[in-house]
């Protein structure tokens, strides 16, 4: 186990009734102006905005909107936001919805703090600003476990690149269960499978074989596997829908990760992808993740024996991975690409551009080359 300090900056309010509850003491210690952030419109349409808004109303906080963060949050959109931020002397900023609209605001956050570009100062620079805005996150849609961390994927258009990019962690993430009654059952299901594939990817590190997160990993996978196959049989199970939420907020928490290294490969692959097409991360991980885990299954033989058994029940490697392909077909998410929602035509080419645009993980079972990754997105047409 690598050496690692934990210290953990999110308090978590978990339940039904947490924001009613919990929310206008949570804002108690900050300013005045309140930003709530939000994506296209879906929590006004079903009332979660305005009991967001009544409850900042009865605290005395004023609230500046900014509405329409996308499902790929885009650079300029942090830029409209820390633009505003800065006009309107945002105190704080809350997050209402799902990772995308989490993710932004983490960026928004520090660049709201700055008068430096935010990508020089990390991509080029190796620098973060020395001051960020506070945030908080009302979470709606769980799987991606944004709400946990400071990470943040954004596409930068301009580049075309989607990628990790540093800034604010919330100071509270409220994962309201009621509130997750108004997402679209397939959202559930996308979402949930981006859950499964943090906890795999950060399995297949190359850290030992008897690293105590691996179990902790696998009891995760477990659980998120079981849940998905309740909500495939009962959408409105609350039950699940917690155990998925949990499951999401637990595998991005960091206990996963520390003292350990990760994979990650799949996500940098899907997320060239996604800067190229705007496909949906969770649709676009169910893809690219079975046809992956072929190419280095043989490369892990013992961990994925362990996933085969503790995860899918089966008793060699290879089941395994069959079993989990199946899995996605199971959950009724795409398995080629032409299945996704592209902004372009999705051809040989396009996907040579994304190949060779990819960061190359070195802790996975072993490094791919630019060329395997194009082999791998080719077989998945």
């Amino acid at each position: 186990m690598d050496n690692f300090i934990y210290e953990y900056k999110t308090k978590v309010i978990f339940g039904n009734g947490s924001a009613k509850n919990n929310l206008a003491n949570e804002l108690e210690k900050y300013g005045k102006n309140i930003m709530v952030a939000h994506g296209g419109g879906s929590i006004k349409a079903n009332g979660i905005y305005q009991e967001v808004i009544d409850i900042l109303n009865k605290a005395g906080k004023t609230v500046i909107d900014f509405s329409g963060i996308m499902s790929n949050p885009t650079y300029a959109k942090v830029q409209d936001g820390a633009k505003l931020a800065k006009e309107k002397n945002v105190d704080f900023i809350l997050a209402v919805g799902g990772g995308s609209v989490i993710d932004c605001c983490k960026i928004i956050c520090a660049q709201a703090c700055s008068d430096e570009d935010i990508w020089t100062m990390e991509f080029e620079k190796g620098q973060l600003p020395a001051k960020m805005l506070p945030m908080g996150a009302i979470v709606t849609a769980s799987g991606t476990g944004a709400e946990m961390n400071c990470g943040a994927v954004i596409t930068n258009e301009e580049k075309n690149i989607k990628t990790g990019v540093l800034g604010a962690t919330p100071v509270f993430a409220i994962l309201e269960l009621d509130y997750t009654k108004t997402v679209p059952y397939k959202q559930v299901i996308s979402g949930a499978f981006d859950t499964l594939s943090h906890a795999l990817e950060t399995y297949l590190g190359t850290s030992g074989t008897n690293h105590v997160s691996d179990d902790v990993a696998l009891a995760i996978m477990k659980n998120t596997v079981n849940n998905i196959r309740v909500i495939l049989k009962d959408p409105n199970n609350m039950e699940a829908r917690a155990n998925l939420m949990w499951d999401s907020a637990m595998a991005e928490n960091g206990i996963l990760k520390i003292g350990r290294k990760t994979d990650f490969q799949v996500h940098q692959i899907e997320h060239q992808l996604g800067a190229y097409t705007d496909c949906n991360h969770g649709q676009g991980l169910a893809v690219i993740q079975p046809v992956y885990c072929c190419h280095i299954v043989n490369d892990a033989i013992n961990k994925f024996t362990k996933f085969a058994k503790e995860v899918f029940n089966e008793d060699s490697a290879n089941k395994g991975v069959d079993a989990f392909f199946e899995f996605v077909k199971e959950c009724g998410l795409p398995t080629k690409m032409n299945e996704l929602d592209s902004k372009k035509e999705i051809t040989p080419e396009l996907l040579k551009q994304v190949a060779n645009s990819c960061n190359i993980i070195k802790t996975n079972p072993r490094e791919l080359t630019h060329e395997e990754i194009y082999d791998i997105l080719l077989e998945c047409m």
